[in-house]
């Protein structure tokens, strides 16, 4: 799904943050915005309606070098999580060459991370986008909050195919950064394997 560049020798990978209204994909996206140097990144836009923010920005990361003599450019979004905006998660899914699954850690969410990750699957089903080989990654966001559900339960019920998980408080930037390094290491990886 990437999209090559060729008069400025770019390559370019969409990551999509995924999950449950409220579960801290804009957040972790807001976090890594602030992190990422001024000139090395794009504007950070967000759409918002009343109830719907989805954001997105794009940026240069400094470690991950270049591909074949293209540089690599991530564009970051985050999809509307309330269930009726359906139709704009699936738009956002479109091309999409990562995904970071946002979980909301709190015990009276666990129902919501179930339908919106069956909601993602059957979103990537209408693309046809092979849920088994995409890059994909898990977090647990929230770990800091009283009322939890257990890591190892959250996993059981919403691992989906032995992908990394990682453990975040997005409003510290806990864990954000660390799950942004290793979805983009598996898309760097996912495309050095295809063109040997």
């Amino acid at each position: 799904m990437s999209f090559l560049n060729y008069s400025t020798r770019e390559i370019n990978f969409k990551i999509v943050y995924y999950g449950p209204g409220l579960s801290g994909k804009t957040t972790n996206i807001k976090y890594i915005y602030e992190k990422i140097k001024k000139d090395n990144k794009g504007k950070l836009v967000s759409l918002a309606t009343e109830t719907e923010r989805t954001l997105f920005f794009d940026f240069f990361p400094l470690d991950l070098g270049t591909i074949k003599d293209y540089k690599v450019r991530f564009h970051l979004y985050t999809v509307p999580g309330q269930i009726y905006y359906s139709a704009s998660r699936k738009l956002i899914l479109k091309g999409v060459d990562g995904l970071v699954f946002v979980a909301d850690s709190q015990t009276e969410r666990y129902e919501a991370n179930i339908e919106s990750i069956q909601d993602m699957l059957e979103n990537l089903r209408d693309y046809k986008i092979d849920f088994a080989t995409i890059p994909y990654i898990l977090q647990l966001n929230k770990r800091d909050l009283p009322n939890i559900s257990p890591a190892n339960e959250l996993i059981s019920v919403l691992r989906r195919k032995e992908e990394p998980v990682l453990e975040a408080v997005a409003y510290k930037g806990e864990g954000v950064v660390d799950t942004l390094k290793a979805i983009s290491k598996q898309i760097m990886s996912e495309i050095k394997n295809k063109i040997g």
